[in-house]
């Protein structure tokens, strides 16, 4: 509620403070727009796709036009793996000379003039996306481009009037355009599924759908338990073959190699594993380590091998181990 309020505070009168702060941050030495000069498009359309259209045909209007635009909540399209996520970014004003910048507002507080440097980075990649998406539409419009500094909006200091902050995003871009690129398309792995797979809830039944969700393969991390509605089921896969992501992407770019929970307890037990190996060589260390504190407590050797590792599915066992 409090971040609505404040979203609109600064948008209230045709985006008229809003605009001032672009033109005192980025605009050089250009004049901020009369109220009267800023002209602010309906972009209220029929479903995603009318809304991203009508998008685009404002922005290349705008341009065109060759004065001032605030776009409110405008839908911008993006490729991901080949099918489109639909953005909707908090504004972006077009200026005079054609330039297309992206405007965050969030209502964490900028106090002295920096804000906290985890929620910059966080608007930083967010906004990214938008400018990745703005790009696309910009080389279809003549004249347009778009900034790669953004403008991040926020409350100053403890009150509730907007300060603002430029935001230079270009290494934000370039992991995100690498990211991207690096994704596997939703082609290549729809031609990997066995003929006649289908997801569609109204045309098959119960077990043919669990059939076709065991056919993609799964990989799994906890982070997916806020995200995505199959989390559960993979899991349930991920315990089952005892696949070490079960407890974490840390945990699993610490331990290389060794895929399963089966071969890091083999390995820290000196079964198995390459000695020179510095995963293998971190577990035998913590393995004896751990050996020497039990002797001394008196407990059992056996007692708290590794927590949620060996632990049946379904048991409540934490999503990390603890060695």
């Amino acid at each position: 509620m409090r971040g609505n309020a404040f979203e609109a505070k600064v948008k209230a009168d045709g985006g008229t403070e809003l605009l001032q702060l672009l033109a005192e941050r980025l605009g050089g030495e250009a004049p901020p727009p009369a109220p009267g000069e800023v002209s602010v498009p309906d972009l209220s359309a029929a479903g995603p796709e009318g809304r991203t259209a009508r998008t685009a045909l404002a922005l290349r209007e705008a341009t065109e036009s060759g004065g001032w635009a605030l776009l409110d909540h405008p839908l911008l399209a993006l490729d991901v793996a080949g099918s489109p996520a639909y953005l909707e970014p908090d504004a972006v004003v077009v200026r005079p000379d054609g330039r297309w910048t992206v405007v965050e507002i969030k209502s964490f507080p900028m106090i002295d003039g920096s804000a906290d440097a985890a929620k910059v980075g966080a608007a930083a990649r967010q906004a990214a996306v938008y400018v990745l998406a703005l790009e696309r539409v910009a080389g279809r419009t003549p004249g347009a481009e778009v900034g790669d500094r953004v403008l991040l909006v926020c409350p100053k200091d403890f009150s509730n009037l907007p300060t603002a902050s430029v935001v230079d995003i270009r290494k934000q871009l370039s992991v995100t355009r690498r990211q991207l690129t690096r994704l596997t398309r939703v082609e290549d792995i729809a031609s990997a599924l066995p003929e006649g797979t289908t997801f569609d809830v109204t045309r098959c039944s119960g077990a043919e759908l669990t059939s076709a969700v065991e056919a993609v393969p799964a990989a799994y991390a906890p982070e997916c338990l806020s995200a995505c509605e199959l989390s559960f089921h993979c899991r349930d896969r991920a315990r089952e073959s005892g696949a070490v992501e079960a407890l974490g992407r840390s945990v699993r770019g610490e331990l290389g190699a060794l895929t399963t929970v089966t071969a890091v307890l083999s390995a820290a037990h000196g079964d198995t594993g390459d000695p020179g190996d510095p995963a293998v060589m971190a577990l035998r260390r913590a393995a004896a380590l751990r050996a020497e504190a039990l002797a001394g407590s008196g407990a059992p050797p056996g007692a708290g091998a590794l927590v949620g590792a060996d632990a049946p599915a379904g048991a409540g066992a934490p999503e990390r181990g603890v060695g």
